[in-house]
């Protein structure tokens, strides 16, 4: 007994009965006078808690069911009499649609409990410090008689512990309202815990008395403490969480026994009036215990009473599995063995999305980072992931920090039963993931095309967004009754959009690097250092967005729309789309990139935009002209109260397309129709003269250069062959693959290579460097394309290399069909680096022999190609050609993203970067599919972003010619007609020079927007981003040749000369008329390093010597021309087309004349320098 019990005699008149016992009296403080025990009262404060709680949840829940089973009968007998209307169908759907303010209760406690947030981490951190601090000051306690007389106003212990049990008691009111299932929460430890902690203390208040009682189950507590480092991010492999798992157990189970053993060996047994008491520490329960635990049982310390004993007995059992690490091995399997089954259960008003297929850490975490990203509206949608295998530790931990917008069950999309278990019907779209490294591409697609077709004949109006692998398998979903296209399903090829990104890339360095950020969802990092990286990230941070634009543009034509959205709301519209009808279909829906000054706008037109918020782009829907035309900020442009916007009327958009948290928004307006006033839609002079010669030089849709087929054979070079060609401006792509490697769909590298907006003169030729049983593979689908060849070789072998003058080359791109054959996932990209290394390691000799290669640039409309005066600079002397491989233009495709660090041996990007971080993929050289993840979150907001980005790297591909290739799986040419000739009439992307042409003022020190308007109204050309030398901010002569992106500029931002600009112009009618007048905008020109360099090192005393210079390069070129007709030419693709000059010709054998490059320029040239691939050197 302590010793305070000692020194207090109650008198022994006073009647004692057999459950009473004397406790300390001090006669300061109000107590009993008899000294009789009151821990019932504390306990029974818990009990009537905890089951006067469970009772009424029982009842509302029998109420309830009871309600519901009446209220079915009712309606079953009025079944025969219903009549549904679609007006109460409407006013149904849009209750339905409401949200509720008890739950929007329910979320705000849900997001405050949650570690999703910065306030719900801090709550929850400091619930669980809390905790730890009640479980300090039971500590304390412990050291006093069990139960006590006690003044609140004077316990400080008592008035702490007060204050945060008040706190326990909020925080439960939280995790009660956030809880789906009150009664699982009502039976949850934590609850429990609280039931025998908190009401106890409000007790003590009351009495005046304190019973140490059940608070030492506040050391349960530490079981939360492997979520908390979870919660905090800290624990993320599974071993750490595990370890941790195990040690908070063992600690939490040890202290909360020892705090038993202690109450009741203090107390005594009840049936013996509390007589055979015996005074332990709490420390030395915790000592007893674990002697007994680890079967040592020293006996020094014993159990007395029959209670402790009892407990001891059983607590052997348990302690010394748990002690051996085997109980609670075999307790996590039994508890995890129904974890994630159950049911979804729908929240009012709130959508939910069903994520499906290749369900990982990676693939999870790429997928809620960019859809639940704080750059988008208020996400409104929870997320539903089902698959068929539990997940590990690692993405359980994830699901926990998002579990408030996260759930996960187990199960197959192929069982009926467990997509009724996650409501797919009524589920706002389904998405299934791709497995993307998987060996076999074309059984990856099999399974998810057979998880389309199960949830489509479970429910045939549900959308679905799908990945493939391989694009021939898009042809299959076709098959499916049910799949829908004009209704929102989409599938998105990861090797239609890997190779188009790739081939934009080969026409504009860096566009794939633009794109991939614009549709990702990337958080704004600021770095006040004046580096690459502060402009790179600057631009980072936009993506593309679409809103309907106000009727204050009603009737103005694009650019100049464009240009005052620019200017007055700092943003950058790109596109345009609308309906051709009143029909709801996507089918009557066009997307019209920039598409000049032609088009006049009408109410509810819908833009694209490129801004670094969704609230940014409100602008263009609330401007007003009246009342926003004198305001200079942008931030201030609200909706104003003199424009009335009728935010409830219908639609015009299909429920599939309504508005999607940051996609599309409702139409203000019915649907909209665009005036088309075209000039140019009349067929010219080039366009009849094609159709009355009746020849197919493009595809039955017009929008890809055709050929018939030709062998294969006929399109092979041998080495020596090759070498003896004059290949200069082309593209070379190097292939790794075999006769059993999985096809990567060639096809898509070639089409937009081969789009009808450029001439055939413009086409590049494209070199293939590979295995040829590989290549004869992908040949079927490439056998209509012209100028095309092949080199049987390997990209390894520098003769194969230097035989197609890979020096001279606009592009270098480097593939491989073999990546996913190896398990080791940092050795996947093993042949790529090597190609890569091996040609910047390569040298070449700029002295032997000499190669004319054409200079052609680009003429905007209404420039005269002859006249001096709009062409400031004509035949720019051309600096020496490539002499080091690292200064040829390459891109790599990689599969693992830590892969970028190997090629470059001169960044210091750390391998845990994220991709778009290192310097490779900023500078465009490094292209890995996993960018194209966010297309899946970007897609089901707005579809019409997939939409545009396939526009523009696809070149034109549409799903009337994807019905085409699934039926012939080739091209099938057809004649020209005005309708298909028209569909030329569209923009492509390509690199605009600053260093010479019409906007060279502008190239030193001229504003960033003042480019952008000049080029906007004077050309039609739509500037949307630069390529600038990573060291140009420097001002130094020495500086490196590689380049950056950055995306959209704001106005006032400062060019350099050597800055390449990212435009879309537009198709010119009149390049093709004339081939010695043509001027075009190959790279071929000035290639990447080729000019990069001279870029910097132009001297002012150049411009002065040029006109003198201009009479030598004229007699070269007359010289050039009249030789042209003497040469062997290589390989006719057609007929029609043999007038058109060659790019590739057989010169005469000749050591010096073979290899050498031209130092000058064709003086013809007549407009601002145009390239389509301006490269990193």
């Amino acid at each position: 007994m302590p010793k305070n019990r000692e020194r207090f005699n109650p008198d022994p008149s006073i009647h004692m009965s057999k459950m009473n016992v004397i406790i300390p009296f001090s006669p300061d403080v109000p107590c009993d006078s008899n000294g009789q025990r009151m821990w019932w009262a504390f306990l029974a404060s818990s009990m009537v808690t905890f089951f006067g709680g469970l009772f009424i949840i029982l009842l509302w829940r029998t109420l309830k069911y009871l309600w519901t089973v009446c209220c079915h009968c009712k309606a079953k007998k009025k079944e025969v009499h219903r009549i549904t209307t679609v007006d109460g169908i409407k006013k149904d759907g849009a209750a339905a649609s409401e949200v509720g303010w008890m739950t929007s209760v329910k979320d705000w406690a849900g997001v405050m409990i949650s570690a999703q947030t910065l306030t719900g981490r801090v709550l929850v951190v400091l619930v669980f410090a809390l905790s730890i601090g009640a479980l300090v000051i039971y500590f304390i306690d412990s050291s006093d008689p069990i139960e006590s007389c006690q003044n609140f106003y004077k316990d400080f212990t008592l008035q702490i512990d007060m204050a945060f049990n008040v706190f326990f008691l909020l925080y439960f009111g939280l995790r009660f309202i956030a809880a789906n299932d009150k009664l699982w929460f009502w039976l949850e430890v934590n609850s429990v815990v609280d039931f025998f902690t908190v009401p106890p203390v409000f007790v003590s208040v009351y009495l005046n008395r304190s019973w140490l009682g059940l608070r030492f189950l506040r050391a349960l507590r530490l079981i939360q403490f492997s979520e908390i480092l979870q919660f905090l991010n800290i624990l993320k492999t599974s071993n750490s969480i595990k370890l941790v798992n195990l040690c908070s157990i063992f600690i939490s189970t040890w202290l909360t026994a020892a705090g038993f053993i202690h109450l009741v060996e203090n107390s005594g047994d009840p049936w013996e009036n509390f007589q055979n008491s015996q005074a332990l520490s709490y420390w030395e329960c915790v000592y007893l215990l674990m002697v007994t635990m680890s079967t040592v049982g020293y006996g020094d310390v014993y159990a007395k009473t029959t209670l402790g004993r009892l407990f001891m007995v059983f607590f052997i059992l348990g302690g010394l599995a748990m002690f051996a690490r085997y109980v609670p091995e075999i307790a996590a399997l039994i508890l995890n063995r129904k974890k994630y089954g159950g049911s979804y259960n729908s929240t009012r008003g709130r959508k939910h999305i069903v994520v499906c297929g290749h369900i990982t850490l990676e693939s999870v975490s790429n997928f809620l980072k960019d859809f639940l990203h704080k750059d988008r509206d208020d996400v409104n949608v929870e997320i539903v992931f089902l698959h068929n295998i539990s997940p590990n530790l690692e993405l359980e931990a994830l699901f926990k920090r998002h579990f408030t917008q996260v759930e996960f069950y187990q199960g197959s999309v192929l069982n009926p039963h467990d997509l009724a278990r996650v409501k797919i019907e009524s589920a706002d779209a389904c998405l299934i993931l791709a497995n993307k490294y998987c060996a076999d591409p074309d059984a990856e697609d099999a399974s998810n095309i057979m998880r389309v077709i199960s949830i489509k004949n479970y429910h045939p109006k549900i959308r679905i967004i799908t990945q493939m692998l391989q694009y021939h398998n898009k042809a299959h979903l076709l098959n499916i009754p049910s799949w829908n296209w004009k209704e929102g399903d989409d599938a998105i090829c990861l090797a239609e959009l890997k190779l188009g990104f790739i081939a934009q890339s080969c026409l504009a360095q860096g566009l794939s690097t633009m794109l991939a950020n614009l549709f990702s969802m990337r958080s704004f990092i600021k770095i006040e250092e004046d580096t690459w990286q502060k402009y790179y990230l600057e631009g980072v941070s936009n993506e593309m967005y679409t809103e309907y634009l106000s009727s204050a543009f009603v009737g103005l034509s694009f650019p100049v729309i464009c240009e005052l959205c620019y200017v007055k709301l700092k943003l950058l519209l790109i596109a345009i789309e609308y309906k051709s009808d009143q029909r709801e279909s996507r089918k009557h829906r066009h997307t019209l990139i920039n598409p000049g000054n032609h088009m006049k706008m009408e109410e509810g037109t819908l833009g694209f935009f490129i801004a670094s918020d969704a609230k940014e782009v409100k602008r263009a829907l609330f401007y007003c002209k009246a009342c926003h035309d004198d305001i200079s900020d942008p931030k201030r442009i609200k909706k104003c109260g003199c424009k009335k916007f009728e935010e409830d009327q219908q639609s015009t958009l299909s429920p599939k397309k309504k508005q999607r948290n940051g996609g599309m928004r409702n139409s203000p307006n019915s649907s909209p129709k665009i005036m088309r006033h075209d000039p140019l839609l009349v067929p010219g002079n080039e366009q009849i003269e094609s159709m009355d010669e009746n020849i197919k030089r493009y595809d039955s849709t017009g929008m890809f250069h055709w050929c018939p087929s030709k062998d294969i054979e006929k399109v092979i070079l041998t080495r020596s062959e090759a070498a003896m060609t004059v290949l200069s401006g082309h593209v070379v792509v190097c292939i790794f693959g075999d006769v059993k490697s999985a096809l990567i769909g060639l096809r898509n590298f070639v089409m937009p290579l081969r789009a009808s907006n450029f001439h055939y003169h413009e086409l590049k030729h494209i070199v293939f460097v590979g295995s040829l049983e590989y290549l004869k593979r992908e040949w079927e689908t490439l056998h209509n394309f012209p100028k095309v060849s092949i080199l049987p070789g390997t990209p390894l072998s520098r003769a194969d290399l230097r035989a197609v003058n890979i020096n001279l080359c606009d592009m270098c791109v480097i593939l491989s069909a073999n990546q996913n054959n190896i398990d080791d996932a940092s050795l996947q990209d093993k042949e790529c680096i090597l190609a890569s290394l091996n040609i910047k390691s390569m040298l070449f000799d700029d002295s032997i022999g000499v190669l004319q290669a054409n200079s052609q640039g680009f003429t905007p409309p209404g420039m005269d190609r002859s006249s001096p005066e709009n062409s400031p600079v004509h035949g720019l002397v051309r600096q020496t050609s490539v002499t080091t491989g690292a200064n040829i233009p390459i891109i790599t495709e990689l599969v693992n993203d830590s892969n970028v660090q190997f090629l470059d041996q001169d960044d210091d990007d750390d391998p845990d970067t994220e991709l778009y971080l290192t310097q490779p993929f900023a500078c465009g050289t490094a292209f890995a599919v996993s960018v194209l993840d966010s297309l899946m979150s970007a897609t089901y907001f707005n579809d019409n972003i997939l939409t545009l980005i396939r526009t523009l790297v696809t070149g034109g591909a549409t799903p009337e010619l994807e019905g085409l290739l699934a039926e012939e799986n080739a091209l099938r040419g057809g004649y020209s007609t005005p309708q298909t000739l028209a569909n030329r009439d569209r923009c492509r992307v390509a690199q605009l020079a600053l260093y010479d042409g019409p906007f060279a003022d502008l190239g030193d020190g001229g504003c960033y927007g003042d480019l952008f308007c000049k080029a906007l109204k004077t050309y039609n050309m739509l500037c949307f981003g630069i390529y600038r030398l990573r060291d140009a901010h420097l001002n130094s002569q020495s500086q490196c040749t590689k380049r950056y992106v950055i995306t959209n500029p704001p106005y006032a931002f400062e060019l350099v000369p050597s800055d390449l600009i990212f435009c879309l112009m537009q198709f010119d009618h009149n390049a093709g008329q004339s081939r010695t007048s043509l001027s075009h905008s190959s790279h071929s020109s000035h290639s990447s390093s080729k000019k990069s360099s001279s870029v910097h090192s132009i001297q002012t005393t150049n411009r002065t010597n040029r006109n003198k210079s201009r009479d030598s390069r004229d007699k070269q070129n007359a010289t050039r021309m009249n030789r042209v007709g003497q040469e062997k030419t290589w390989f006719t693709d057609e007929p029609e087309n043999t007038h058109l000059m060659r790019t590739i010709q057989i010169k005469p054998v000749n050591t010096l004349a073979v290899n050498q490059v031209s130092q000058c320029k064709s003086t013809s040239s007549s407009i601002p320098p145009i390239r389509e691939a301006e490269d990193e050197c």
